[in-house]
């Protein structure tokens, strides 16, 4: 008999939902109950049959929680009717029905079986984290059920599950995905209150120092009777704050246990912070966003939270990845507030003013739009979708980030023209990061895997020596050979030896020749990390294969090597240059052996700064030049050609740029806008310089040095780009000059919208229609001149201006300007450009 939770009260809409449509959506605060009932309940349904039920969680350490809670409820132990598979743990037997595992390991099972044969339903629970893959699990399962429907006696559905997810988008998205409608159901949850209490002090736009944070954990000590959840962004702040509570705790005299909880602290420990606290104490538990979902911690009455969350955010244009912390969003509050109220009344203090609630974002942004999308294009690629856009995506992965991780992937020889190699087939079973995997699968023999994952751990941990004399990563090496001390380090790097050696056994062989016991380390990060391969300029300044600027800290040992290969750097965005952290010295006799496949052969075939032609044979690695030797002998072509790639680098600057062509190329944009049906040419900058072959080739073999194209006269070359009849078409539509009625020869000013004739007052007598051209379409604008000079009237009515304020023009400049006519009626008079002849 299961419990009564607010979920209940939807069970009976669930199964009717479910039995009618293939997907739904069940949205329900934390504490309603809907991971702990639901996939039991389902366990009923007669669409079941014998097929099993896969509940997605977030984290591991969710995993095996919510699979203890469900074989709790049914009375029996994990493995039986409910277990779990995590990353190298599976617990699970023949008369599992309900498997729990994470969304990772549920990518694993998907690409070894599209069809799911013998599932019956996916349940995504906690669906509004929107992690990567999260989003890359639905994308796919709902590509699977689009594919393979015909392999399957019963069709395959989904449930989605969460929190705070605004469900009307989900909604549309699967109802354009799946052909049908889904239907949104909706648990009202128990209704203990959480009363939120707000800061009085106004918060700066960077975070407070975390010891700010003891004043209301006191407070929620004071005011509450059970345990306090605080929420802090990372776990820097976690291990301040623990040491700030420390001293405050003994002064006051009580008995609590101040417990850290993240995702880097060894799985047994996570699980002994959520059980209840030893009778007669009480617990601080100082924790990531990792308790915000899926975990329920026992007796939490209190919640303070900094307001705050680390987030990585992925830079397509330098490629890397930078942690940064950012104000939560309202969602995000609401969620971590209502984890003080599944027991009972309870109370969220809140180290922001309540005025600044409203000015959070309502939801945090999906990891899919600021993530690095190595991982998630590799096995995009390898499912076999033809490009991202032809799967169902919640938020669709942005193109700049997109196109730099099949970069990326095909620098590591993952994939090659759209297609996965077997080199990308061996890092789909390595679970590391496409960068570390590549460096795990070149890992050879047990010595070279044991430094590989020695080396992925390090790098995907908290760097033991932050902050050291020097970036050498070999210092940290050196660490992980002591007995004790960093166990999570150690202990991922045994999991990663485990996964990588049972993978690499089949094709074992010794390492390449030229790869020795001083280089092995330079050569599997280059495996890694290619682009970040540096040379040595200045000091202690590198620049990496990619082109960025990197530097060592000054007097860093590290620095007395010409090359390095860099694991991690970081920096401040929008600087050209980042600081790194970790690093090893690198052979670059490598790159002319077992790591020549990263080099190119080029040749360069330009013209230097000196304004001489230069052609030659360069070996390059990225933007790095290895090599580079004089070619005597370059075909007419490649000259040319060499020049116009350097016309197009340095523009239209090396020309000079005349008045004529400056208003030759307003005409003729003029006449794109007022004809575009005649395909007139784009005559801006880039239009120009994309179509350098249509004007400047006839003239580019006479070009011996840069100063022959400054006396080159661009307007006659300039005209080479239009096509008969246009250059009679714009003498005849748009002139570059007009008669005025005192027979004046002016030029019209076209690069003026509109154009300008500027004209003296008195050389317009007699006209009473303002000109216009192209046909009528384009009225000038006419700006009337002071005998002097001077601007008097703008205007594009000149019959109006004759009968209206000329006359105070005329009152006002008669006197100044007597020798000049000031007839009473321009509209009659006759025009001159002269003055009156002397008597």
């Amino acid at each position: 008999m299961l419990p009564e939770l607010p979920v209940t009260e939807i069970l009976s809409r669930l199964s009717q939902s479910l039995n009618t449509q293939d997907q739904a959506i069940v949205l329900a605060p934390p504490g309603a109950g809907k991971t702990s009932l639901i996939p039991l309940a389902l366990l009923a349904e007669p669409w079941l049959a014998e097929q099993k039920i896969i509940l997605l969680q977030p984290r591991r350490i969710a995993v095996r929680s919510v699979a203890a809670r469900l074989a709790e409820l049914l009375q029996e132990p994990v493995g039986e009717r409910v277990g779990y598979r995590v990353r190298l743990e599976t617990k699970v037997s023949a008369r599992t029905q309900i498997e729990v595992m994470t969304e990772g390991l549920f990518l694993r099972m998907l690409h070894a079986d599209p069809s799911l044969d013998g599932v019956g339903i996916v349940i995504f629970d906690e669906c509004h984290e929107r992690h990567l893959d999260t989003d890359l699990s639905l994308a796919l399962v709902l590509n699977s059920r689009e594919l393979l429907s015909d392999l399957r006696e019963q069709p395959l559905k989904l449930l989605m599950m969460s929190a705070t997810l605004d469900g009307s988008g989900l909604q549309s998205m699967l109802s354009l995905a799946c052909g049908q409608a889904v239907e949104v159901i909706e648990s009202q949850g128990r209704r203990y209150p959480v009363e939120a209490i707000y800061s009085q002090n106004a918060t700066a736009p960077t975070m407070a120092p975390v010891e700010q944070l003891c004043a209301p954990i006191q407070r929620a000590l004071t005011e509450t009777e059970g345990s306090v959840l605080v929420f802090l962004p990372g776990v820097g702040e976690i291990q301040r704050l623990q040491a700030g509570l420390g001293d405050t705790l003994s002064q006051a005299g009580q008995a609590m246990e101040v417990l850290p909880l993240h995702g880097n602290l060894p799985l047994a420990q996570q699980r002994a912070v959520i059980l209840p606290p030893t009778p007669g104490r009480r617990k601080i538990i100082l924790a990531t966003s990792i308790a915000q979902t899926s975990l329920t911690i026992e007796g939490i009455t209190a919640v303070v939270d900094s307001g705050w969350i680390r987030v990585p955010k992925y830079d397509p244009r330098t490629g890397l990845t930078r942690l940064v912390t950012e104000r939560i969003s309202q969602a995000t509050a609401t969620q971590r507030a209502g984890r003080a109220g599944r027991l009972g009344p309870g109370r969220a203090y809140r180290a922001w003013p309540e005025s600044m609630q409203s000015q959070l974002a309502l939801r945090d942004a999906p990891e899919i739009l600021s993530a690095d999308l190595s991982a998630v294009m590799l096995q995009v690629i390898d499912w076999g979708a033809d490009d991202v856009d032809s799967l169902h995506w919640l938020d669709k992965p942005p193109a700049g980030a997109v196109a730099a991780a099949v970069g990326l992937l095909s620098d590591l020889g993952a994939v090659s023209q759209g297609q996965i190699t077997s080199v990308g087939q061996a890092l789909m079973q390595i679970p590391a990061s496409p960068r570390l995997a590549c460096m795990l699968a070149a890992a050879c023999d047990q010595h070279s895997v044991e430094l590989a994952a020695n080396l992925a751990a390090l790098i995907g941990n908290k760097d033991p020596l932050y902050n050291a004399h020097s970036a050498d990563i070999e210092l940290r090496l050196a660490l992980l050979n002591k007995k004790s001390g960093h166990q999570q380090i150690q202990r991922e790097s045994r999991q990663l030896f485990s996964a990588t050696w049972s993978q690499t056994q089949s094709r074992r062989q010794p390492l390449p020749n030229g790869v020795t016991e001083d280089n092995l380390i330079g050569y599997l990060l280059a495996h890694a990390y290619p682009d970040r391969i540096a040379k040595r300029g200045k000091g202690c300044h590198y620049t990496l294969a990619n082109g960025r600027g990197v530097s060592l800290e000054e007097h860093d040992p590290l620095a007395k090597n010409e090359w390095i290969v860099v694991a991690s750097l970081g920096g401040i965005s929008g600087r050209s240059r980042d600081r790194v952290f970790l690093a090893s010295g690198f052979d670059a006799e490598l790159l002319n052996g077992p790591l020549k496949d990263h080099c190119v052969e080029e040749c360069s075939v330009e013209w230097n700064e000196n304004g001489r032609f230069q052609a030659l044979r360069q070996i390059k690695l990225g933007h790095l030049i290895l090599s580079s030797h004089a070619i005597d002998e370059v075909t007419p072509a490649e000259k040319e050609a060499a020049l116009l790639a350097m016309i197009r680098e340095q523009g239209l600057g090396l020309f000079t740029v005349s008045e004529d062509v400056a208003q030759w190329r307003a005409r003729v944009a003029c006449m794109a806008r007022l004809y575009p049906e005649e395909q007139w040419p784009d005559v801006s900058d880039n239009g120009i310089l994309t179509n350098l072959e249509q004007w400047f080739m006839p003239t580019a073999s006479s070009v011996a040095n840069l100063a022959d194209i400054a006396k080159l006269n661009l307007a006659d070359l300039l005209a080479n780009l239009l096509v008969w009849p246009q250059p009679q078409q714009l003498k005849d539509r748009l002139p570059r000059k007009l008669t005025v009625p005192s027979g004046l020869v002016v030029n019209i000013d076209y690069k003026a919208s509109p154009p300008v004739l500027a004209v003296k007052l008195q050389a317009m007598f007699g006209l009473t229609q303002t000109p216009s051209l192209a046909d009528g379409r384009l009225p000038l604008a006419i700006h009337l001149l002071s005998p002097a000079g001077r601007p008097l009237q703008i205007t594009q009515d000149l019959a109006g201006f004759w009968a209206g304020s000329y006359h105070e023009v005329r009152k006002e400049l008669k006197g100044r300007y007597p020798k000049h006519p000031w007839p009473e009626d321009p509209a009659t008079a006759p025009a001159t450009h002269r003055a009156k002849p002397r008597k």
